[in-house]
This record gives C-alpha cells, structure tokens and sequence, in this order.
C-alpha cells in the first residue's frame, strides 16, 4: 500500500498520519466516486457555466484552451455567484473575466489521478500539514501524463466518504 509522505522541517520524511487515516483503509481516490469532469472555454458565457453547473451540482468547473485541451484554469460557482452579485462580472461576460488561473511558473504541480491514494488527497487538501487547515477546496484528477481532465474531487467528496466509513 502506498503512504503519502510530508517533508519536516529537517527534511526528514514521515508518513502522513491524520484523524482519518484509519478510515482509508487503501481506498484511492477513484473509490470517491468522482461526477465526470465539465470543462468550458474562456470564451464560454457566465450564463453557460451557472446553468451546467447548477444541473449536475457541481461547485467547480475546469476550463480548458478550446483548440488545445489544456487545463487553464477553473471557476469556483460560489466565487462567481458573488462576482455577479456584487456586479463585477454580468452573465453574458465570458468566463475569462471571472475564471482563476493555475500558476504555470514557479510552484510544483501535483498530479493526482484516480489511483491516488485518499492519505494522499488529504495531504494535498490540507497542504502537508496533518490535521491542519484546508489550504485547497478541490482537486482535479487527470491522467498520469494530465492529458485528460476525469474529475473534480472536493473537501466536501472526502468528508462524506469519512463519515460513511466505520473507525
């Protein structure tokens, strides 16, 4: 079985062991059962993303260059909810005007993909810390080689599957 590993501040490695680790018990990140992934284009409207977003409840969308396929970035629907409340972006604005963008330069990316063990989603979610703070709210899982956008897992898809989980 894999362990997910966090680095100590002397650069000693450990395995990451938290409140939940009990309940793992192997399962990967495939065994959350993550929805198919919806990916638009920056150039998609805001109206499109509320609209495809509220009929399959998801709360993240990714988006992806139109001819290449590659990941860009992604829309929290919270976070656009707000920018439209408050005026700052109106529906029919593409989604460029309201989208995050992934930092490309200067951070390592960490790949996670079905195969990913939960530890290790949990380390990811929480930033390397055990027990600490959520740093990420959600994750996209791709392939090995992140060709392919499969699936958005959240805070939210780990916390269910714990709590389904006897200890």
């Amino acid at each position: 079985m894999l362990e997910s590993f966090c680095v100590t501040p002397k650069g000693a490695t450990q395995p990451l062991v938290t409140k939940w680790s009990s309940r793992y018990r192997g399962a990967t990140v495939e065994d959350l059962d993550p929805p198919a992934a919806l990916s638009l284009n920056p150039s998609d409207a805001i109206s499109l993303a509320l609209m495809s977003a509220f009929e399959r409840d998801y709360t993240h969308l990714t988006i992806v260059d139109a001819d290449t396929r590659a990941l860009l970035g992604y829309i929290s629907i919270p976070h656009l909810q707000s920018l439209l409340d408050s005026g700052k972006v109106k529906p029919e604005d593409q989604l460029s005007a309201a989208m995050t963008r992934f930092q490309r330069k200067g951070r390592t990316y960490q790949v996670i993909t079905m195969e990913t063990t939960l530890e290790e989603l949990e380390s990811f979610f929480r930033g390397g810390a055990p027990d600490g703070p959520w740093k990420q709210e959600f994750a996209v899982i791709t392939d090995e080689k992140r060709r392919f956008v499969l699936g958005v897992a959240t805070v939210q898809d780990l916390e269910e599957f714990v709590k389904r989980r006897p200890e």
